[in-house]
C-alpha cells in the first residue's frame, strides 16, 4: 500500500528548545523516503518516530547553516552502518560542498556505501523517477539557498459513463489507454486529465520569486515562518518569513495544505502562528507543526 505523509522530526529553528529540536523532515512517498534538512539530533528523532536509514532514498539540505545540517554527519554514518542495500543521493547547494565533505567524514567510520553527491548550482530538475520529478529553486538567505519540488507526473481518469456511451469495456479499455485511440474515439473522449500532487519545501528565506514558484499549486507546503507579524523587520533582516507571509503566499498560490515550522525560540504559544496565519486569508488545510506529528499529504481532488 503506498504511503504519502510527512513525519516532521525537528521544528526549532536556529536554537532548539525543550520541547522543539533542529529541524529534520521525512516524506514518505510511496516507496521511497526524502529526508530534507537534517539539524543536529535527527538520528536520534528518526529512532522516536520510527524511522530507519533503510527508509532514506534521497537527503535533500536546502542550506548550510547549523540547523538544517549538523545531524548529516550522524545520519550519514548510521546509513553506512546498517549498511543500506539501496542508492541513496545527497542534494544540496554546490557552494557549501566543503561543508558537506566536512560533514560526510566529520568522524572515522566504515564507508560501506557509496552515498550519491547531487550538488544544486542552479534552478531547475534534478531527479527524475518514474513516480515523480523533483526541482530545486533559489530562495532569499544570507547564505546560498534552495527549496525544493516534488511532483507527480499527471494521469488518466477515465470516466464510465462515457466509456459505457461509446461501448468501450473489457480489454479494449487497457487497449485505449496504450494506443490512444480506438475505432475513431480517442483517449480525450473516454477520460480526464488527473493531475499529479505537488509537494514544496520552503525553508530559510526572504519573500522571493523562488517561493512563489515552489508553493504554486502546491497539494502541500512545508514552509518555514521563523517570526511573527510584528517582527516582520527581523525576518527581512535575517532572511526569514512571518506566520502571515507564508500564509499569504500559501493563499494567493492556492495550496491546500499548509505546514508551518522552524519557529523561533522567543515564541512561548504556537497557536498565535495559527491565528494569525488565519488572519491572512488562508482558508485552507492548516498544521502548526510539532515534534514528531505524522501529516498525511491530501488526498487527490
Amino acid at each position: 500500500m503506498s504511503v504519502r505523509e510527512l513525519v516532521v522530526l525537528g521544528t526549532a529553528s536556529q536554537v532548539p528548545t525543550r520541547h522543539r529540536n533542529h529541524n529534520g523532515y521525512l516524506l514518505r512517498w510511496d516507496g521511497e523516503g526524502l529526508l530534507f534538512d537534517p539539524g543536529e539530533g535527527t538520528q536520534r528523532q528518526m529512532l522516536r518516530a520510527g524511522v530507519a536509514a533503510h527508509d532514506l532514498n534521497r537527503i535533500c539540505v536546502t542550506h548550510f547553516h547549523g540547523d538544517h545540517s549538523l545531524g548529516l554527519a550522524g545520519v550519514i554514518q548510521r546509513i553506512n552502518l546498517d549498511r543500506v542495500p539501496h542508492e541513496v543521493t545527497a542534494h544540496y547547494p554546490k557552494s557549501g560542498q566543503r561543508f558537506f565533505d566536512r560533514l560526510r567524514y566529520a568522524t572515522a567510520y566504515r564507508e560501506t556505501v557509496a552515498l550519491t553527491e547531487a550538488p544544486v548550482a542552479e534552478d531547475g530538475v534534478i531527479a527524475r523517477t518514474a513516480g515523480y520529478t523533483l526541482e530545486a529553486r533559489k530562495l532569499s538567505h544570507p547564505v546560498e539557498s534552495y527549496g525544493y519540488l516534488l511532483t507527480e507526473p499527471d494521469g488518466r481518469r477515465m470516466l464510465p459513463d462515457r466509456l459505457a456511451a461509446h461501448g468501450i469495456k473489457g480489454p479494449d479499455v487497457g487497449r485505449i489507454q496504450r494506443e490512444g485511440s480506438l475505432n475513431g474515439v480517442s483517449l480525450d473522449d473516454i477520460s480526464e486529465v488527473r493531475r499529479g500532487q505537488r509537494f514544496a519545501f520552503v525553508m530559510d528565506t526572504r519573500l522571493c520569486d523562488g517561493v512563489h514558484a515552489l508553493a504554486d499549486g502546491a497539494d502541500m507546503l512545508v514552509i518555514e515562518s521563523t517570526f511573527l507579524d510584528e517582527d516582520e523587520q527581523l525576518a527581512v533582516e535575517h532572511g526569514h518569513l512571518t506566520a502571515g507571509q507564508a500564509a499569504r503566499v500559501a493563499r494567493d498560490a492556492g495550496v491546500r495544505h499548509l505546514v508551518l515550522t522552524h519557529f523561533s525560540q522567543r515564541y512561548s504559544d504556537p497557536d498565535e502562528f495559527e491565528r494569525q496565519a488565519r488572519a491572512a486569508g488562508y482558508e485552507g488545510e492548516l498544521t502548526v507543526a510539532h515534534d514528531l506529528l505524522r501529516v498525511p499529504v491530501p488526498k487527490r481532488r
